[in-house]
């Protein structure tokens, strides 16, 4: 049973209430569909204001959230995941949402409605790994809870999502850990003696040319390799600034011309298996002699090309050319290299403690 109908002068909607309802309900007739469902306002006032946005909403193509029960995170990520598949976004991007709902469909929210997600839930997920994988996890979350909102009317808000905070790489794989390293490589009696090679040459090559291992080094192709002027060519990259030249020091270019061989084309790297295609990944091999060396677990490949930042910018003093050879874009992210500014100081703070020395003792 329905009270009599009042229409709201503010937005043209008639406004009624159900017999045993608080709420002042709305109804009206868009393009020929009539809408009708509860503001889940008790104010008439506030109904009225509610009832207009609603209205906004459809007129202009959306269906409003209010009214349609929001779905469990985990069925919303089969449209999610359809949506990125198809989208226009760049093939790392997909990647990096993929992983991200997969650290999200391990915990309590991928069985909640969305609407039901609040920011003190979402403080409180843990996942595994570092605050790079957890800034996965709540990026995604953020970008499908916005899309549910913006894009497909699901919710009316999206609750506020704080980042983990991401410390730079500190390790450097300098000369004392890659002398480690090579040891510990030629002591693993079992491995292959190509996997020795292998794992031998990329350290090296990282180190010299200060390339990113997954999504540079281990695609470069050998028509991309310049041996009369010494550079490699690097066609893509991570960054639009990725496109350059990286110049080869002599064990750079003994390891290339030993990998290339007779070969004129293809990939330096080809993997192993496949019938196409080239190595993603040595990740496993290094672990074990990192393990091997008794070096820390925070010591990775890429550690590689900070050091070659590191004494890049310390021997050079040019920051603009590191950012040029390694493909930097943000100035930020090269200003992890400023490990020189240590050594002045160091420098600085010996000259004055050795003058100190010097000086006549005071009785």
């Amino acid at each position: 049973m329905f009270l009599p109908c009042e229409r709201s002068w503010r937005t043209g909607v008639e406004l009624f209430r159900k017999k045993n309802s608080r709420y002042w309900w709305y109804d009206f007739v868009v393009r020929g569909e009539r809408c009708r469902g509860s503001t889940k306002e008790t104010k008439k006032p506030a109904a009225s204001a509610k009832a207009a946005q609603i209205l906004n909403q459809i007129a202009d193509g959306q269906r409003p959230a209010i009214n349609k029960k929001a779905p469990v995170l985990g069925d919303l990520a089969v449209r999610f995941l359809a949506y990125v598949e198809n989208s226009k976004l760049a093939e790392k991007s997909k990647t990096y949402l993929r992983s991200g709902w997969k650290l999200l469909s391990g915990t309590e929210v991928s069985r909640m409605r969305i609407n039901h997600i609040t920011a003190e839930i979402i403080d409180r997920l843990e996942f595994p790994g570092s605050a790079y994988n957890v800034n996965c996890a709540l990026k995604t979350l953020r970008r499908m809870l916005h899309l549910a909102k913006k894009q497909w009317g699901l919710i009316a808000m999206v609750p506020e999502i704080k980042l983990a905070q991401e410390p730079g790489r500190s390790l450097r794989l300098d000369d004392e850990s890659e002398r480690k390293l090579l040891l510990a490589i030629s002591q693993l009696e079992h491995w292959k003696p190509y996997q020795q090679k292998l794992l031998c040459d990329v350290i090296i090559l990282i180190r010299d040319t200060g390339m990113r291992n997954k999504k540079e080094l281990f695609r470069v192709r050998i028509e991309d390799i310049d041996f009369p002027n010494r550079a490699i060519f690097i066609p893509d990259s991570k960054t639009a600034t990725g496109r350059r030249f990286v110049p080869m020091s002599d064990r750079v270019l003994e390891i290339l011309f030993a990998r290339c061989g007779e070969r004129r084309e293809g990939w330096l790297f080809p993997a192993p298996r496949a019938k196409a295609g080239h190595l993603t990944t040595v990740d496993k091999l290094f672990r074990e002699a990192r393990e091997k060396a008794e070096l820390p677990e925070k010591l990775v490949l890429y550690c590689g090309r900070h050091d070659f930042g590191t004494e890049l910018l310390r021997r050079t003093g040019n920051l603009a050319l590191v950012m040029r050879i390694m493909g930097q874009k943000s100035l930020k992210a090269a200003m992890a290299y400023q490990h020189p500014e240590l050594e002045q100081v160091r420098l600085v703070l010996n000259d004055r403690n050795n003058a100190g020395e010097n000086r006549p003792a005071v009785n």
